[in-house]
């Protein structure tokens, strides 16, 4: 349970980063350019973490680094760049508060890990706090924002189940360089037919792309693929929920929107239900190992280090 705590305490380092990337895209990057604004994220984040750990893909992992490029890396940053512009900080952030449950019914589909009813009851809370929050907004919406945000959520929960399950990779930060250099070399052609040439990014721009391709990428993506490995998708899901709290933090302190008591109940509601996916959705340590999820002796955990060594 420890070892489990731990482990979610480095995980929670994504979400947090992930909810302050709305305010920094919102407030200091070009919001016309989302495809160029995706692949300078992607791309320089990508590159770094093949120099701390150059290794090609093997086998397999060529596919699989495409597809989850192009799922958890081109897909998922345009149409978040594209939210981000067009959403306040704390809507924004707060729509994505319905992966968890994505992630769950996702997960149970394709690897048949059926969620416990204490994440299933985690996620319908936070949903529903997500819920209170959006629909008690006195200031209308960008439907069209809603709409990327709400893809995004779906395109990346997809990606995350799909990583999760393939846990034969050599080591995390080889596989979420893959997944980085190959999303944001997707996106470069269409970049450059339809937004044309970049423009050079200058002062609190320049800035502003190294917190989103160091931070909110390379380093939050790396801990994130990690906690996928170790964790089940229904903590690691649950887990994201920070992702909005850190959202509407920022978006109420800093940007200045205003929040009611409604949707500051809201957003207890999406803390109620991290607390309860994450402390009581944990499945105990002897079946965790025997299922070999993580690192303990079980089968899956040996079949992985076999084949890390291999790779």
């Amino acid at each position: 349970m420890e070892a489990s705590f731990r482990w979610v305490l480095l995980t929670a380092v994504a979400p947090v980063a992930w909810g302050a990337n709305y305010y920094v895209t919102r407030e200091f990057l070009p919001a016309d350019r989302p495809l160029w604004g995706a692949a300078l994220r992607a791309l320089p984040a990508g590159l770094l973490l093949l120099a701390l750990r150059p290794r090609l893909p093997r086998g397999a992992w060529w596919w699989r680094s495409a597809l989850l490029g192009l799922l958890n890396t081109a897909g998922f940053f345009v149409l978040l760049y594209i939210a981000s512009q067009s959403l306040a900080t704390s809507v924004a952030s707060t729509v994505m508060a319905a992966s968890p449950l994505a992630m769950l019914l996702l997960a149970w589909a394709l690897t048949a890990a059926r969620p416990s009813r204490a994440h299933l009851l985690g996620a319908l809370v936070g949903l529903g706090g997500v819920g209170l929050m959006l629909l008690t907004r006195a200031e209308p919406v960008s439907q069209a924002g809603l709409a990327a945000s709400a893809a995004a959520m779906l395109v990346s929960s997809f990606g995350y189940v799909l990583a999760g399950r393939w846990r034969d990779g050599p080591d995390v930060l080889a596989t979420t360089a893959w997944q980085l250099v190959a999303g944001g070399l997707v996106l470069l052609p269409p970049a450059a037919v339809v937004e044309g040439a970049p423009a050079v990014p200058t002062g609190r721009e320049l800035l502003a792309f190294g917190y989103v391709a160091v931070v909110a990428t390379g380093l939050a993506f790396t801990v994130w693929f990690a906690g996928l490995r170790r964790l089940s998708p229904g903590t690691v899901g649950l887990v994201g929920l920070l992702n909005p709290l850190t959202g509407v933090l920022l978006g109420t302190a800093v940007a200045g929107e205003a929040l009611g008591p409604l949707q500051y109940a809201g957003l207890l509601l999406v803390l109620a239900g991290v607390a309860l996916g994450t402390v009581f959705g944990a499945p105990p340590a002897g079946r965790r190992r025997a299922a070999g999820d993580g690192p303990g002796p079980g089968r899956g955990a040996v079949r992985t280090k076999a084949l890390g060594r291999r790779g």
